[in-house]
């Protein structure tokens, strides 16, 4: 006789339908419950920091961030019973988020105010593109995916030049222009360069001489080139990604029409619909 199933397996067999099954009317129903909570709870993070609405409806906007905080736990929980991995989902970027999601409302009995961190709940619209399966959107996230990580090696070099150029022309203007222009030392002069890097330009510190004017042009012209090298590397991995992903393959040959260009997934020939064969 086969082993009948205990209540328990049943209940967590269900449990997964409604969590994990986007294709399943429950499934579906419930991820958009899901993220109308979401976006409920990131809306009374912002309005608890309105003084104007605070002030009124405090009380209110805390016990309803309790309620959905106690569903976000809840949720966790059960997903956590519900597969046969628990680990693997605790420790994937699903997982975090999830865990993320929960605990700032606990933090917050211990540390004041630290419910406001709460709004990392937005992450979990993340999970927007899994209800979807919209094949594109899964393509390009992979593809962007794979380009940030085959360029991170590229940009973390990149960020080790910027960071030893910043010393060096954070010290240069700390001895241009000294204590009188506000550059009371060379960590202020780091900063100084970091804004003007980054064309942020607060106009806090601002150098006075001369000289200083000038290596500050000649920073923020470097500025708009140093923006762009990130950008072009990883552009670059994109499109090579985008390439390999849609490049044609000689090796496959039709042999009714001789056609050798045919896409590096294609069975079927494009001219004629015969069945491919590698060479």
């Amino acid at each position: 006789m086969k082993n009948r199933k205990s209540k328990y397996e049943i209940f967590r067999e269900k449990i997964k339908i409604i969590l994990y099954g986007t294709n399943t009317i429950l499934g579906r129903m419930f991820d958009l419950v899901l993220l109308g909570l979401i976006l409920l709870s990131v809306l009374l993070i912002m309005m608890e920091t309105v003084e104007g609405i605070n002030q009124k409806y405090h009380q209110q906007l805390i016990i309803c961030e309790w309620i959905i905080t106690v569903f976000f736990t809840i949720e966790y929980i059960l997903r956590i019973i519900s597969i046969q991995k628990p680990v693997k989902y605790v420790f994937s970027f699903y997982g975090i988020i999830d865990l993320l999601a929960v605990l700032p409302m606990y933090l917050s009995i211990f540390f004041p105010g630290a419910s406001v961190l709460s709004v990392v709940r937005a992450l979990r619209f993340f999970r927007l593109f899994k209800i979807l399966h919209i094949p594109q959107i899964s393509h390009q996230s992979a593809q962007l995916r794979d380009a940030i990580e085959a360029s991170k090696e590229k940009i973390l070099v990149f960020i080790y030049f910027v960071l030893i150029s910043t010393v060096i022309i954070g010290t240069i203007m700390y001895l241009v222009e000294g204590k009188e222009s506000g550059f009371t030392s060379i960590p202020m002069g780091i900063y100084w360069t970091i804004v003007t890097l980054t064309t942020v330009g607060y106009g806090d510190i601002s150098p006075q001489s001369p000289l200083g004017q000038f290596i500050a042009a000649l920073v923020m012209i470097l500025g708009y080139g140093i923006i762009a090298v990130p950008t072009g590397i990883v552009t670059a991995e994109f499109a090579k990604s985008s390439l390999r992903s849609s490049s044609v393959n000689i090796k496959k040959t039709c042999k009714k029409c001789q056609s050798q260009v045919h896409f590096d997934n294609a069975k079927y020939c494009c001219e004629c619909g015969t069945q491919l064969q590698i060479n």
